[in-house]
C-alpha cells in the first residue's frame, strides 16, 4: 500500500510539474506581450519566431501551406508555434522536477531564441526588439523555478520518508498567482498594443480621396454576366484575396508615412508624403491582380477599381530612364514597412501601362490588409514582383546586383501573368439536371487581354464560348457556354487565347518558380 501511495504521489507531482512548465510558458508569453507594447507589437516572440519561420521555410512548403490552408495559413502557423511551445513547456516542467535549474534554463533559452529571431527580422528596429522575448524568458524561468520549488519543499521532516512531503497548498497558491498575474499582463499588453494602431485607424478615417484627374471608363454593361455562381466582375474589397507574409497586419499612420525614391539613375532623390500623393494627378483604373501561388482554377485572383499616382511619372521626375533609353537600372526594388522586398522590371513600369502607387480601392482608401496607406501595383505581373503593400521605399538597382525576398527563395526574377481561365459554375462534383446547363467563368491575361475562350466536353471538340464585354486588357473577362447536358459523368475543360494569339497551354506546371500553367477542368454528374 505504501508503494502505491508513493507511486500515486510521484505521479501527481509529475503532473503538477508538467503544469508548472505550461504555466511558465504562459507567463513568458504574457509578459513578452506586455513588454512588446513598449517596443512594438511585431517584436513579440510568436510574431518574431513565426516571421523567422516563414523566412526560412522552403518555397515548396510555403506553396503547400497556401494551397491547403489558404488565407488561414498564418493562423495555422501561429497555432502550431503555440502548440509546440506548450509541448516543450510540459517537457521542461517534468525535467525541472529532477533538474530544477536545467528546466528553468530551458525556458530562458527559448526567450533567447525569440530575441534572436526578433532582431534578425528584416524590419527590426534594433536590439530593443529582443527585449520582449528576453524579459518574458527570464520571468518564465523564474516562475518555473518557484513552482518546482513548491513541489520539492517539505513541511515536516517525517513526511520525507513517507514520500508525501511536498507543499500542495503552497504550490496551488503560487500556481494560481502565476496564472492570474500572467493573464493580467497579457490582457494589458493586448490592450496597449491595440491602442498603438489607433492613430493609423484615425488617419485612414480622415482620408477623403480626391476625384481622379483621369477616371476609369464606366464598366461596359455587358461585362457582368447574369449567371448564378459566376465571380463578380468587380471583386468586393472584403473578399479580395490576401497572400503575404505579415503575421501582424501593419497599421501605418498616413500622416507620418513617407516614401523615398533613390538609387541608380536617380538624379534627384525624392521623398513624398501621403498628402503629396493625394495632391498629384490621380488616375483610376480597373486592374485584375493575380498571386503567383494561384493554382490552376484557384481563388487568388481578383479585379478591383484602383486610384493612385502613375509610378512612371514619379520616376521620371527623379530623372530615371528605362533601360531601353540608356537608364542604368533595370530593377525597381520596393520595400514594405514589414521588411518585404519585391523586384520589378523598370522597363515594365515605364512602358506606358498603368503602373501606380495606389491609395484607393473600389472607391475607398485602401484597407489595412490591402496595404493602407499606399501600395504598388503593375498590370500584367504577378503580385510577388509588383504589388508591394505598405510600401515605404523604392530603390533603383539591377537584377545582377540584388535579389529580393522571393527571388532568394528560388522564385523567378521576372514573372508576367500567364494566360489562364477558370470554370466558376458548375462547381466540381455538382449534379445538374439534364438539359441546358450554363457553364461560365472568367479568363485573364493581364495587359494582353482575352481574345477567345473555348470549352471541351469530355474528349469532344473545342467549342467557342460566348464572351462578355471586355473592360480593358488589364482586367479579366467573363464567359459562358450553354451546354446541352446528357445524363452521366462528364469532364468540362476550358482554355483561353489571349490577344497575342497565345493559347493557354495544357502542360501542367507547379506555381514555382513563375506561376502555374495548365487547363482548368471540373467533373460533374448529370442526373
Amino acid at each position: 500500500m505504501g508503494g502505491v501511495r508513493i507511486s500515486r504521489t510521484n505521479l501527481a507531482r509529475g503532473g503538477l510539474a508538467a503544469l508548472s512548465g505550461l504555466l511558465s510558458g504562459y507567463a513568458a508569453l504574457a509578459v513578452a506581450e506586455l513588454v512588446s507594447a513598449a517596443v512594438r507589437p511585431e517584436a513579440g516572440p510568436v510574431t518574431a519566431v513565426g516571421g523567422a519561420a516563414i523566412d526560412r521555410t522552403p518555397a515548396p512548403l510555403k506553396d503547400w501551406a497556401i494551397r491547403n490552408f489558404g488565407e488561414n495559413d498564418k493562423l495555422v502557423l501561429q497555432l502550431g508555434i503555440l502548440a509546440t511551445l506548450a509541448a516543450l513547456g510540459l517537457v521542461l516542467g517534468v525535467v525541472a522536477l529532477r533538474y530544477r535549474r536545467v528546466g528553468s534554463a530551458g525556458v530562458l533559452m527559448f526567450g533567447v531564441v525569440g530575441a534572436a529571431a526578433a532582431v534578425s527580422r528584416p524590419d527590426s528596429t534594433g536590439v530593443a526588439d529582443g527585449l520582449p522575448s528576453l524579459v518574458g524568458g527570464v520571468v518564465g524561468a523564474g516562475v518555473l523555478y518557484v513552482l518546482i520549488g513548491r513541489l520539492l519543499r517539505t513541511r515536516r521532516h517525517a513526511e520525507v520518508s513517507s514520500g508525501s512531503g511536498w507543499d500542495r497548498r503552497g504550490f496551488l497558491i503560487a500556481a494560481t498567482a502565476a496564472a492570474a498575474a500572467s493573464s493580467g499582463a497579457g490582457a494589458l499588453g493586448r490592450t496597449l498594443n491595440g491602442r498603438r494602431g489607433q492613430d493609423a485607424i484615425a488617419s485612414r478615417a480622415e482620408v477623403l480621396l480626391p476625384q481622379p484627374a483621369s477616371p476609369a471608363a464606366p464598366v461596359p454593361s455587358g461585362a457582368q454576366l447574369r449567371v448564378p455562381g459566376i465571380s463578380s466582375f468587380i471583386t468586393p474589397s472584403r473578399t479580395f484575396y490576401r497572400v503575404d507574409t505579415a503575421l501582424i497586419v501593419p497599421k501605418v499612420d498616413a500622416s507620418t508615412w513617407r516614401l523615398r525614391i533613390h538609387g541608380k539613375g536617380v538624379k534627384r532623390p525624392l521623398t513624398v508624403s501621403f498628402q503629396d500623393l493625394l495632391d498629384r494627378e490621380l488616375i483610376e483604373r480597373d486592374i485584375t491582380l493575380t498571386c503567383v501561388s494561384n493554382e490552376v482554377g484557384g481563388p487568388y485572383v481578383g479585379n478591383a477599381r484602383w486610384i493612385g499616382v502613375r509610378l512612371a511619372d514619379l520616376l521620371r521626375e527623379t530623372g530615371v530612364r528605362p533601360p531601353s533609353r540608356g537608364g542604368p537600372a533595370d530593377q525597381l526594388v520596393a520595400r514594405s514597412v514589414d521588411g518585404m522586398t519585391l523586384g520589378t522590371p523598370v522597363e515594365d513600369v515605364m512602358d506606358g501601362r498603368d503602373a501606380m502607387l495606389a491609395v484607393g480601392m473600389n472607391g475607398e482608401p485602401l484597407s489595412f490588409v490591402h496595404g493602407f496607406p499606399v501600395r504598388m501595383l503593375v498590370p500584367g505581373l504577378y503580385g510577388y514582383v509588383s504589388a508591394c503593400k505598405w510600401i515605404e521605399d523604392i530603390e533603383l538597382t539591377t537584377f545582377d546586383d540584388y535579389d529580393p525576398y522571393w527571388v532568394k527563395r528560388k522564385w523567378a526574377r521576372k514573372a508576367p501573368v500567364k494566360t489562364q481561365s477558370r470554370i466558376d459554375t458548375p462547381k466540381p462534383f455538382a449534379r445538374p439536371k439534364a438539359g441546358t446547363v450554363v457553364v461560365a467563368g472568367v479568363a485573364w491575361a493581364q495587359h494582353r487581354g482575352i481574345e477567345r475562350v473555348e470549352i471541351r466536353i469530355d474528349d469532344g471538340p473545342w467549342r467557342p464560348a460566348d464572351l462578355a464585354a471586355q473592360d480593358t486588357v488589364d482586367t479579366w473577362r467573363q464567359w459562358s457556354f450553354p451546354w446541352k447536358a446528357t445524363p452521366g459523368s462528364h469532364t468540362l475543360t476550358v482554355r483561353a487565347t489571349d490577344r497575342t494569339g497565345e493559347v493557354q497551354t495544357d502542360k501542367r506546371t507547379r506555381t514555382i518558380p513563375d506561376g502555374a500553367s495548365g487547363r482548368h477542368s471540373v467533373v460533374v454528374t448529370v442526373d
